[in-house]
């Protein structure tokens, strides 16, 4: 299949503890659905194929496969690097805390994907004003698999800094933009979850 014709699999993280948040966020409800539920349904339309990493999505009654973390406690990396490597494809990435994901900013990153360098191994979105990367709402081909095990096996998880610049490709938009900037609004502590609501009733 031509680069310009495929489409990634669709990959929900969703292995974190929610320590900030006192309670399992993926349950909490917006626009009718637990979240993960809600993120679910956005991803699937994009991507038609679903997996979801770090747990099992069949308590929420998502008949969709999933895969636990090879390692434990390597952070949304380590999901990416396990998933990447049992699938062997491009993988359309996205957390479990997104209430306000959207099709059309998913359609947007598959087509900038299509478009990418082949240097390129992470395609992304990035902030104008500070240049901060949203690398849970992101496509990472497989290619990456050995970098990320590499930087893993020496102590750095953080995906913004394991795929440097010269290896991603980017999708710039403002803050300044509120309806661009709310597609990547995560629900992490309570102070989230209160400022969550107030956008949601105002949708």
């Amino acid at each position: 299949m031509s680069a310009s014709l495929q489409t990634p699999l669709g990959v929900i993280l969703a292995g974190g503890k929610s320590s900030r948040m006192g309670r399992d966020k993926a349950w909490l409800t917006f626009f009718g659905q637990p979240m993960l539920c809600r993120v679910a349904d956005v991803l699937g339309e994009v991507t038609g194929e679903l997996f979801v990493s770090g747990r099992d999505p069949a308590v929420f009654g998502l008949n969709v496969p999933w895969l636990p973390d090879e390692t434990p406690d390597l952070g949304p990396a380590g999901g990416v690097l396990t998933v990447l490597e049992a699938v062997g494809r491009p993988c359309l990435v996205v957390s479990c805390d997104l209430p306000f994901l959207d099709e059309a900013t998913l359609t947007r990153l598959v087509d900038a994907w299509r478009a990418r360098p082949a240097t390129a191994l992470m395609t992304t979105f990035r902030i104008v004003e500070t240049g901060f990367i949203e690398s849970l709402v992101a496509i990472y081909d497989p290619a990456s698999a050995p970098l990320l095990r590499r930087r893993l096996r020496e102590g750095e998880r953080r995906l913004s800094a394991i795929f440097t610049e010269d290896l991603r490709w980017h999708i710039e938009y403002s803050k300044a933009d509120p309806a661009a900037a709310r597609a990547f609004f995560n629900v992490n502590s309570p102070p989230d979850l209160t400022r969550a609501r107030g956008m949601e009733a105002r949708i």
